[in-house]
């Protein structure tokens, strides 16, 4: 099945099979001339990478890359890639594969034309209205991942390498102005990272659709999103080379992203804390916590997601849900626990200090305290 589409919402998506090809007119269609392509270590040398960047040769607009990014960008990466931008004398970035990728280059767009330190900018009260906004580059996204949504997103997840704390970027200028969603460049992802990176789209979902914030139409997004990640995650994960498997999965991984907007949760604040400080996969992280923190969440959230699970076609309403979880988590051999993640002796103290800052927090179905943050992680460990 062949799945192509043209979409404006939320932002220009040019989603199908092969429609990488249209990198050097999506690139003008932003107003980009002489684009950095930021992306990780992990897929400079890749040839996904590569063919993109004779795409953009061959249509005289040159072949500049930008791979410096960790697996959890931080400041420093930021720093290096603002240089890089500078120093090529670029008027635009294109923001390439999974979340890392992403972030980074929107980053490097957002903080290349700024002259405040880029902490300045954290999404905190009206930080964000700090920025020259007429600085702000323009963005190309392009996922290879399908998992964290950030092509369609305002913000990028920031580790400061110093705090070890995850830190949220902000600007509405930092939303792509065109994004390319091809699925035929995520045929390649390994199992794990397809499984990683699916169940973070899956947390998005979950999270959104339990906020207790008003939001109807991110409510109706995250509960389709769900249903794509129970249909075609499994697809996937069997198999990699299966494209409309691959293109439901990307349309679900925007859908959490732009679902979100509605508010995350304890998934999320625990994630955030444990993987800056312990530098592990954020989307199998978010698996690894999410059992126990549907659990938690329990007396805010049973009814609701019974109402999920009867659209999902899953028998036992919240019960049923908490075992659709489980059951999907272990086909794919997600770990159980924090243990069998591979971190040992963490600092809970640090972790749940972390939790209770982070941003997800407020959005949280019961409220997080120090004390019931404790229990829960401990439930992880």
């Amino acid at each position: 099945m062949s799945i192509t589409a043209n979409w404006s919402y939320p932002t220009a998506i040019r989603f199908g099979a092969g429609r990488i090809s249209e990198i050097a007119d999506a690139c003008v269609a932003a107003g980009i001339s002489k684009p950095l392509l930021v992306t990780d270590k992990g897929l400079a040398d890749l040839p996904i990478t590569t063919a993109t960047l004779d795409l953009l040769e061959a249509a005289g607009l040159g072949r500049a890359i930008f791979a410096d990014v960790d697996p959890n960008p931080n400041e420093k990466n930021a720093a290096a890639g603002v240089a890089a931008y500078r120093a090529g004398g670029h008027d635009g970035v294109i923001a390439f594969g999974g979340g890392s990728g992403l972030d980074l280059g929107k980053v490097v767009a957002f903080h290349a034309g700024q002259t405040r330190p880029l902490w300045d900018f954290e999404d905190i009260g009206d930080w964000w209205t700090r920025a020259d906004a007429d600085a702000i580059a323009p963005i190309v996204a392009v996922p290879t991942t399908a998992g964290t949504g950030s092509e369609v997103g305002r913000a990028s997840v920031i580790t400061n390498s110093v705090s070890a704390e995850k830190k949220i970027i902000f600007h509405p200028k930092m939303l792509p102005a065109v994004v390319i969603c091809d699925p035929e460049l995520t045929v390649g992802m390994p199992q794990f990272i397809t499984a990683g990176t699916g169940l973070d789209a899956f947390a998005h979902c979950v999270e959104a659709f339990c906020s207790p914030h008003y939001h109807p139409m991110s409510q109706g997004i995250a509960l389709e999103g769900m249903r794509l990640v129970k249909d075609y995650l499994p697809r996937a994960y069997a198999d990699g080379t299966d494209i409309e498997a691959r293109a439901n999965m990307m349309s679900a991984a925007a859908m959490g992203a732009t679902a979100f907007q509605k508010g995350l949760g304890a998934i999320h604040a625990l994630s955030h804390p444990i993987g800056a400080i312990y530098h592990t996969h954020h989307g199998t992280t978010n698996a690894v916590c999410m059992p126990a923190v549907l659990q938690f969440n329990k007396p805010a959230i049973a009814d609701r997601l019974a109402q999920a699970a009867a659209y999902l076609g899953i028998d036992g309403g919240f019960d049923g849900f908490c075992a659709f979880v489980d059951e999907l988590n272990a086909s794919m051999s997600i770990p159980k626990s924090l243990t069998e993640l591979g971190i040992e002796n963490p600092d809970v103290d640090r972790i749940v200090a972390g939790a209770l800052i982070d941003p997800s927090t407020g959005g949280n179905p019961i409220e997080m305290t120090a004390e019931n943050t404790r229990a829960l992680l401990l439930q992880i460990l």
